[in-house]
């Protein structure tokens, strides 16, 4: 049994682990960079590339390494994305309006004009248009990570923004991925797992506190769901709504699996994530590539959509009256901020795996150039102007 932690507690730690885990990512990138455009290309390729097969009697799954990390670890990610929505709604910053508002309609903006510039630049290509939702992304391990660099001196209200907008965002992207990236539907193995979810609500009901039942059938679960057409990283959203965050003795088995689960999503499957999916080769890849519709849609989406949308919905609210501005901080800050937003970096790839998973070598290599050089901009630009805006250290 965990004991009961301070609210703050929580949030120190949270925003300790995701931190530590941005700097594993920038070095994950850099490495998978390297690798790709070294001798050691092809070793980079053919290790993404091994085929990893899991057999049971007549059932078997095959799949090269990299959909292993993409559909499966990558659902473990989804799981402790859906464990924090489930703890934020019932007890944390989106559980009432007055909480919710400022953040939510800040990713509301931030979600519609990445969007609406994307579309304006690619309207007419019908493939391009794929790859709509690609910059509405917001990578919350590398924000936080770069609010961390500016140490004590950022208010603890501004991360806590960030990272209510940064988890709104990772709902948006889980309904996006739903709708808009589900396949030929299985409706058998649909109606399957949805049987499953039933068995999860039943030991919720009965007040069954062991993870062990829970992450059973969840595994069951999540092969159906890779079955059904839908993408398998649903499946982990789904599993958490059901896994019980509250019970007569104190116990929260969400709170357990979530606490258990920070490391090694922070420290091994998104770093993991970013090594497989960042590394492009940038053989062949000229000018026309980072300024084709798709690369270019990507960048100005996530550099210019992700701080237009965001800020002018915060500044909307704060005219109105209809929300108060977080406690020590001001609009250069809340600014700074929503550029920090555009830094879309896994979330954007991920999604851009989906929207182009067919698709070929030059758009690969247009999403990742897209999702690098835009999530870099918004970096670099939104470090300088919360540099500029927060008090001098002491």
């Amino acid at each position: 049994m965990i004991p009961a932690r301070h609210p703050y507690d929580m949030i120190r730690e949270f925003l300790r682990l995701e931190s530590a885990g941005g700097i594993l990512l920038v070095i994950a990138t850099v490495l998978a960079l390297v690798l790709a455009n070294s001798a050691l290309g092809g070793v980079y390729d053919a290790f993404l590339h091994t085929p990893v097969a899991i057999q049971f009697g007549a059932l078997k799954i095959a799949k090269p390494l990299l959909l292993w990390i993409n559909d499966g670890l990558m659902a473990v990610f989804f799981l402790l994305v859906g464990l924090e929505l489930k703890r934020e709604v019932i007890d944390g910053q989106l559980s009432s309006a007055s909480q919710i508002t400022l953040p939510g309609l800040a990713a509301l903006g931030g979600l519609a004009a990445p969007a609406l510039l994307f579309w304006l630049i690619n309207r007419g290509d019908a493939p391009a248009m794929n790859g709509w939702a690609i910059p509405t992304a917001t990578d919350i391990a590398f924000a936080l990570a770069l609010l961390t660099l500016l140490g004590s001196r950022v208010p603890v209200a501004l991360k806590i923004l960030l990272t209510t907008i940064a988890i709104i965002d990772d709902l948006a992207a889980i309904l996006i991925i739903a709708v808009f990236y589900t396949g030929d539907l299985s409706l058998g193995a649909l109606a399957s797992a949805g049987l499953g979810l039933v068995l999860l609500l039943a030991l919720n009901r009965a007040g069954v506190k062991r993870l062990a039942p829970y992450m059973l059938i969840g595994a069951v679960i999540w092969l159906l769901v890779l079955k059904s057409g839908v993408h398998a990283t649903l499946a982990g959203v789904a599993v958490a709504a059901f896994i019980p965050l509250r019970s007569d003795d104190g116990e929260s088995p969400a709170r357990q699996l979530e606490h258990n689960l920070h490391p090694w999503v922070a420290f091994l499957i998104l770093p993991l994530f970013a090594f497989s999916n960042a590394g492009v080769s940038l053989q062949g890849v000229g000018i026309e590539t980072l300024s084709s519709g798709v690369s270019l849609g990507i960048i100005v989406g996530l550099f210019a959509g992700k701080q237009i949308g965001v800020f002018a919905m915060i500044a909307l609210a704060l005219a109105l009256g209809i929300a108060r501005r977080p406690e020590g901080t001001s609009l250069a800050q809340l600014y700074a901020v929503s550029v920090i937003c555009g830094v879309g970096f896994t979330m954007s790839l991920f999604i851009g795996s989906l929207a182009f998973e067919h698709g070929n070598f030059v758009l690969d290599a247009a999403v990742k150039l897209g999702v690098m050089t835009g999530s870099l901009g918004s970096a670099l630009l939104g470090l300088l102007i919360l540099h500029l805006s927060l008090p001098a250290a002491r």
